[in-house]
């Protein structure tokens, strides 16, 4: 699985999104996607590419879009 599937997947199975819906999907712009869907979010994220978060890129993770950059950060290309 490619880590763009990857990715797109951690949406797919967190909230009640379809994948036509990813590339416009911002952090409480559906209601699963709160602070505490936001941390299940991150936590799954650092999971799943093995990588650990700061507290600034945590915060900053403001949408499906933002997070690809995020992620590139640590070396995950998406």
């Amino acid at each position: 699985m490619t880590n763009l599937e990857q990715y797109d997947k951690l949406f797919l199975t967190s909230f009640p999104v379809k994948r036509s819906d990813l590339p416009t999907l911002k952090y409480r712009g559906i209601k699963q996607w709160d602070s505490v869907g936001h941390m299940d979010l991150m936590s799954a994220m650092e999971e799943v590419f093995g990588i650990n978060l700061s507290t600034l890129d945590v915060l900053d993770f403001s949408s499906y879009e933002k997070g690809k950059e995020i992620l590139a950060k640590y070396g995950v290309e998406i």
